[in-house]
Formats: structure tokens, sequence, C-alpha cells
């Protein structure tokens, strides 16, 4: 038994506050790692926060020497503390085989991950014999089919849509460069340009850094968050700024390089291109986050209305007060978790609209269908400057 006295007992969960959103956290997948046992089994997911991080799990140089090189490139764009998922897969897997949605590994990554990765970088240590026909080592053409209908099936099936980068493996000129302006992969992107002349690979450490480290609506080469870590950047066996001519071929065919700016030092990504047409609403990595953000918001807020009792007026449609207050709710969640924080071009505070159209009978046919578009931002990708004398007469 012990002393009198008085115990406070504090209360916990009455701010019904929820836990930071993870916009940034991505899965960096890499073919050709090697096991450390005990500690680093090849198909199997480690969170870590700092380069550190894979000391504890037995990765060192001598054992990983790409891996520990990804990472690095990683935490020199993003900031100590932030999450990233490494998992390392074998030498004989390809990224296609692994994109597969019905028999490939990712798909039991993305479903081991309850819903929180919000993109797959791939990567590769070993380099490919492939003659490279179109530019790049085929497995990269192929992983984009594939690549495009996993995020499908995570967005659509595990309401966690993702997107998934592709290292541009096995480059080649850009002149024999595949097209991929025309495609459909709104989903994919495709790497190219590293920090070692003559290599094989792509600096995907980089890229996944800058991601991570920005906001869904900030497009990855704003000028303005400054240059990329590395000191020397290449394209094939050409420095970056011997590229110039190859980057806007590389450009202008969907892939993403980095890219230098007269008169700035450093090196910047040339955009943010998916591997699709530029006419398509998600043709960009910002529209594609910013969009999986908005329905990872929507869905949430409307799943507390799953199997829920509706008010409903003679006719079988719902009543005015309870469409109102539908969407009301998905707008306010939008608001508050997007456009407060400037992820929405805002209007009078909003960055958003749902709609539901109130002749829908409910009662007939059990089914609601909600119409919520959120407002982009626009993005200078090109500024004319009209340019004269000023004289008067």
């Amino acid at each position: 038994m012990g002393l009198p006295g008085i115990n406070i007992r504090y209360m916990n969960g009455q701010l019904g506050t929820v836990p930071e959103s993870q916009d940034g956290l991505l899965a960096l997948a890499v073919i050709g790692a090697t096991a450390v046992p005990s500690t680093f089994t090849l198909g199997s997911a480690y969170l870590i926060y700092r380069a550190t991080g894979l000391t504890d799990l037995g990765v060192t140089e001598e054992n990983n020497a790409r891996l520990v090189e990804l990472v690095s490139q990683f935490y020199s764009e993003a900031p100590e503390g932030t999450p990233l998922v490494v998992v390392g897969y074998e030498s004989t897997d390809t990224m296609t085989a692994l994109c597969d949605k019905t028999a490939g590994k990712l798909k039991a990554l993305l479903e081991s991950q309850d819903g929180d990765l919000r993109g797959i970088v791939m990567a590769t240590i070993e380099e490919s014999d492939d003659a490279a026909e179109d530019g790049l080592d085929a497995d990269v053409f192929t992983a984009l089919a594939k690549g495009q209908e996993l995020a499908e099936y995570a967005a659509s099936e595990l309401y966690a849509p993702i997107f998934i980068a592709f290292e541009g493996v096995g480059y080649k000129d850009s002149a024999s460069l595949k097209d991929l302006s025309d495609e459909t992969y709104n989903r994919c992107c495709v790497i190219i340009g590293d920090v070692s002349s003559g290599s094989k690979h792509a600096a995907m450490g980089t890229f996944a850094g800058r991601v991570a480290a920005s906001a869904v609506q900030r497009n990855i080469g704003r000028v303005a968050d400054g240059k990329l870590a590395p000191l020397q950047m290449y394209i094939g066996t050409k420095t970056v700024e011997s590229a110039k001519d190859d980057i806007t071929t590389i450009y202008g065919k969907g892939y993403i390089t980095p890219r230098t700016y007269v008169g700035r030092t450093g090196y910047f990504w040339t955009d943010d291109r998916m591997a699709c047409e530029e006419t398509d609403d998600y043709a960009h990595l910002t529209a594609r986050r910013t969009v999986d953000k908005a329905a990872r918001i929507a869905y949430d807020t409307l799943l507390d209305y799953m199997l829920t009792e509706i008010e409903t007026n003679e006719d079988g449609t719902m009543q005015q007060d309870v469409l109102k207050s539908w969407q009301a709710e998905v707008e306010s969640a939008i608001d508050t978790q997007m456009t407060a924080k400037g992820e929405l071009s805002s209007t009078d505070g909003s960055g958003c609209r749902c709609y539901i159209d109130p002749a829908q009978n409910v009662v007939s046919t059990s089914t609601i269908t909600l119409t919520l578009k959120v407002r982009p931002f626009g993005y200078a990708r090109t500024i004319n400057v009209d340019l004269g004398f000023q004289v008067s007469n």
C-alpha cells in the first residue's frame, strides 16, 4: 500500500491529430545487392533514417559499394532523419520481373508497407551487356509497362497510389534513345545521368533524395531550391556541361537528366517528366504526387461514411443538408492537409471543390458519385523577355 497522495493520469488521443504525412517516403530497390548474414536479407525491407543506418545492417562499401553510394547520394539531398526504405534483390532479378503485378516481388513490398510508400526508385548494381538498340537496356522499356500496371494496382486495389522511377541503365546515345513522349506511363519516369564518366548507371540516390526533400507540388528542378550535391555529373562519357544538345534531345523524348544554367554553379534536374504524352494531366511528377496525395486524403475521409445511414428525400436522393455536409467534409480535409500547407493553388483559402449531383437515387443504387477537383500550380518552364531600348522623342 502506497502513501496517500494525488495521482494525475495524463489522457492521450484527445486532440484528434493524425500522424504527419509521409509524402516523401520512398523505397530504394537495388538489383544485385549482396546479402549480409543475419542482418541484411535480400527481399526484406529495412527502414533507415541516415546513411549510417546501413552500417547497422552490416552493409559496407566492401560488400555493397553501389548500395552505399546510392544511400549516400540520398542523404546528400535529403536531411538526416528522412525515412528511406532500402531493399536488395538478387542479381538474377530484372526490373521487368520485379514489377510484375501478379508474381513480381515489388507487389509484396507494397503490401508489406501498409500503403505508406509514395514511390519506388529502382537501381541496379550489375552493368548491362545489352546492346542498347533503343539507347538503353531493353529491360528498362519492358519494365515501364509492368511498372505502370503495378502502380495502377496499388492505386485501385491498395488505395496507396505510387510512382516508380527507373534507372536509365546502359545509356548509349541520345540519337538512338527511344522516344517516351508518346507513351502512356504516367506513373513512371526514367532518369539518365550519373556522377562518373562512362557509367552505365544513373544517380538514382540523388534523384530520390531531392524528391523526398520536396513537397508534393514542388518541381525537383526548381532552381531556387539550390544545386544538386554532386560536384561532377555526366551523360554517358560527356560532362553535363558539354552535353547540352544531348540533354535537349533526351528531355524532348521524355526523360529526366541533370543540366546546368548559365550564371549558376552546379547541376539541376531538367524537369520532372513522366514517361507519357506532354498533354497528359499527369505528365509531370508534381501533378502525379499532388493528385495522389489528394486521393489518399479523400479515401481516408470518405471511409468513415462507408455503410453509414443516409437521410433521403421521397425520391431516394440525398437530403440537401447531408449532401452539403459530405462535400464540406471532403473539401475541409483537402484544404487542411494540402491547401494550408501551400500544396494547392488557393482561392479564398480553398484549393479544391467537391461536388455531389443531387439527382442521384441513393436508395435504388446504393451508390454515391462525387467529383473532386484540386487546383494545381502553374510552372514557369519557359520565360520570354522582350528586350529593347527605351528612348524619348
